[in-house]
């Protein structure tokens, strides 16, 4: 899921998210949307959200949009990545089509000037987009704004490992400046690196004439792809990482308590909160 354009960021070290997204999309099914609406609703701490409006910033494939407009929200989606955009279109088109109660976007969420256009909304959701922007902190500022009092918001952010994260920045940075057969070999040396990756080396020692598929097959957490959050987690340049501590001071300085925290306890990989709006702010 990629998002906005700091002009700090050469755009040749930009990862094409939405291309990751496209080939998301064909192996998207039931049980992959049902996992995302079950997922949303473990974290919000819901059934559904009727009557509820949903602000996806960073749609990306359009499966948590898809999956809010299918628990009853009124859905709003937009993305900085083109690609991305027409990712989550194509969901609306296969799934609601002529729906008046889901709008998509491109959109900038480092423009001030668009968000002012957009108003508030119960549910603000940004999942591992706001540290792919170039600038998170000032991305971070700029979502809190969007947030109805009493609303919600729900973000996850990568985990500071310190060196280790240093050292996967200039990994990410590298792979965008690389060939593709290069950046394939990246994939798969990171994916032989990680337990699941085994399955599919066991796959292609039985010469399976597909040995990618089966690994794909495996349902991930929220209804997501092994191989496909693979390349992102790979590729997902620009790269920011905060402490948990950080976010949750950040946002105590805004009027905003924490009601729920899934961290990766020091691992890689993206730490979740979802903040509520104090009434009175």
């Amino acid at each position: 899921m990629m998002f906005m354009a700091s002009s700090r960021v050469n755009e040749r070290d930009r990862f094409e998210f939405g291309k990751n997204w496209s080939r998301f999309l064909k192996v998207l099914d039931e049980d992959r949307i049902c996992e995302a609406e079950k997922s949303l609703k473990q974290m919000l701490g819901v059934d559904d959200l009727n009557s509820q409006s949903f602000l996806d910033i960073g749609s990306g494939s359009g499966l948590f949009s898809l999956a809010a407009r299918r628990l009853g929200a009124k859905v709003h989606s937009f993305d900085y990545d083109r690609l991305s955009v027409a990712c989550t279109r194509e969901l609306k088109r296969r799934y609601f089509p002529d729906d008046t109660q889901w709008t998509i976007e491109p959109g900038d969420v480092l423009d001030i000037a668009y968000l002012k256009t957009l108003g508030k909304y119960d549910v603000v959701y940004s999942w591992g987009v706001l540290h792919h922007t170039g600038a998170m902190w000032q991305a971070l500022e700029n979502v809190a704004a969007l947030v109805l009092k009493g609303g919600k918001l729900f973000i996850s952010i990568y985990n500071d490992q310190g060196n280790a994260s240093r050292r996967w920045r200039a990994l990410k940075k590298f792979y965008n400046r690389s060939s593709k057969p290069l950046r394939l070999m990246i994939i798969l040396g990171i994916g032989v690196m990680s337990q699941t990756y085994a399955a599919v080396v066991r796959v292609y020692q039985r010469q399976n004439p597909l040995p990618f598929k089966a690994w794909d097959d495996r349902k991930k957490n929220r209804g997501m792809s092994v191989w496909h959050d693979l390349v992102d987690w790979v590729g997902g340049y620009p790269f920011e990482v905060a402490k948990p501590e950080e976010v949750f001071e950040f946002y105590k300085k805004r009027g905003f308590n924490l009601s729920k925290l899934n961290t990766r306890g020091g691992g890689s990989g993206c730490n979740q909160y979802v903040f509520m709006r104090e009434l009175a702010r």
